[in-house]
């Protein structure tokens, strides 16, 4: 037969092979002794197998690693403990009863199944990172998992208690041994995965020491007084979770999206916690925000200016996080922000806060001059904080796109709760209710608030073309706002 012929007849009984061990795998899976039938337990079968399980292990270990994980030798060993001992079981049951076919079938059998389970869980996870998996599911996963790898091992056993006509009494024993047996085992070394992240207590360099107060005092140096005789809008973003780049990235997009679109630059402060910007950008505490709240309110006119400040952390019931270690912070509570805001003399006030349970910020901040949006009910999460992602669900929607696409908050805001709404349904995670209230006096000056706000952010032609027709509405909206602010007027934006 021709050398050529030869290579394909192998490759062709190589291919067989392989499937055959798939579903025999399977068989096996489902506690049947076809398996036996199926099984092709060769050398090079068991190295190939070996070889995918393994590689499959690490794959799933990468996948599930959080960012700055590193290759870890105690996990491969763990893992490899396993098909070690399922040889040396082959081993000594070939030797016993004399067929030594058998060597190779146990582990063969177990590698399979451990391949497959393991390409299951790597999709799954590749499913999880991407936020493609409904919120209940994850609940259960770790379990799941667990089952996986319990599995494989009984179904194995039972289907040799089977074809060694075992007694049923031992099958039980051998069984509810072996659940125990792997269940603490897995536990045991649920910390040692094939990739593991090495905590690192960050260090605070000593140039962060001096060069943290210099930055927040540029940033409040850097705020402009505001023009008399008109409308300025302001500016204040809080970062407030360190060990997440999506929160600082929200609140640096929003503040560019502020200055460049609708005209707050010299009007703008952001204070960032992040592990990585400690010499380039003021922290967020109760301080500096203390500072930042009076700061704007020296700048701005009580009576003509409008503060926008947006907060992006962790939420609990009434708080948020300030979290930026090594420093010890106390977190933002809702009563000390309000005292705070009251302090600094802003009267009017648009607080946007993107965080889980936000909703519970509403009864303290609200006031009759405030409008309080808030991503979630003060009972709901919200979603989208992952590491990976630039904004959260409610941020991208809000602030990258409705925004941008609409002229009023009323309109911005129920345009990205329906974006949100449909984006959470997909997903399968429970609806976290976003939230609007808007005082009774803001109601009505609202209205001549935005219209300056989203006017600077028209093309100038599109401004000068629609100049006389927007003068009698905003002339009404700033009539009412007289009467109710005894005459103190909300100044006209000036036509260009």
């Amino acid at each position: 037969m021709p050398l050529s012929s030869l290579k394909t007849v192998s490759l062709q009984r190589f291919s067989l092979n392989f499937a055959a061990n798939i579903i025999a795998a399977l068989w096996m899976l489902v506690g049947s002794t076809r398996a036996f039938s199926w099984v092709k337990p060769t050398f090079i079968q068991f190295v190939l197998f070996a070889s995918l399980a393994l590689g499959s292990n690490v794959l799933f270990s990468w996948l599930a690693a959080e960012t700055g994980s590193v290759f870890n030798e105690q996990g491969l060993v763990s893992y490899l403990i396993w098909p070690a001992i399922i040889s040396l079981a082959g081993i000594v049951l070939a030797r016993r009863s004399g067929n030594h076919t058998l060597v190779f079938v146990p582990v063969v059998l177990w590698l399979v199944a451990d391949t497959l389970s393991a390409l299951l869980q790597s999709m799954v996870q590749v499913l999880g990172s991407h936020g493609w998996l409904p919120n209940w599911s994850y609940s259960f996963l770790p379990i799941l998992f667990l089952v996986l790898f319990l599995w494989q091992t009984l179904a194995l056993l039972w289907i040799f208690a089977r074809r060694l006509r075992t007694p049923w009494w031992e099958r039980i024993i051998i069984l509810l041994g072996a659940v125990a047996l792997l269940t603490i085992w897995q536990r045991n070394v649920a910390d040692q995965p094939i990739f593991k992240q090495i905590p690192i207590q960050p260090v605070l360099e000593e140039a962060a020491l001096y060069e943290q107060p210099r930055l927040l005092q540029q940033a409040l140096a850097s705020i402009d007084p505001n023009v008399p005789g008109q409308n300025d809008w302001y500016f204040m973003g809080v970062a407030g979770f360190s060990e997440q780049n999506v929160f600082r990235s929200e609140i640096n997009k929003v503040r560019e999206l502020f200055d460049v679109r609708f005209g707050t630059s010299g009007h703008s402060l952001a204070l960032i916690n992040n592990t990585y910007s400690w010499l380039d950008e003021p922290i967020a505490t109760k301080t500096s925000i203390l500072q930042g709240l009076q700061k704007i309110g020296q700048r701005m006119d009580a009576d003509e200016d409008v503060l926008f400040m947006a907060l992006s952390s962790h939420g609990d019931q009434d708080f948020i996080h300030l979290s930026n270690p090594p420093l010890d912070m106390d977190n933002l509570d809702a009563t000390w922000l309000r005292e705070a805001l009251d302090a600094s003399g802003i009267r009017w006030r648009v607080i946007v806060v993107s965080a889980c349970y936000s909703g519970s910020f509403i009864d303290e901040l609200i006031s009759p001059t405030t409008v309080v949006i808030t991503a979630s009910a003060a009972d709901k999460m919200s979603f989208g904080c992952t590491n990976t992602a630039e904004m959260t669900y409610f941020g991208q929607a809000f602030f990258a796109e409705s925004l941008r696409e609409n002229t009023s908050f009323a309109a911005a805001f129920k345009d990205a709760s329906l974006r949100v709404s449909e984006r959470e349904n997909f997903m399968g995670f429970e609806s976290s209710d976003p939230q609007m209230v808007v005082g009774s006096l803001m109601k009505s000056a609202l209205p001549a608030f935005e219209k300056v706000l989203f006017d600077k952010a028209r093309a100038p032609v599109e401004r000068l073309t629609n100049n006389t027709e927007a003068s009698d509405p905003m002339r009404d909206v700033t009539t009412n706002n007289d009467a109710i602010n005894g005459n103190k007027n909300i100044a006209m934006p000036n036509a260009e």
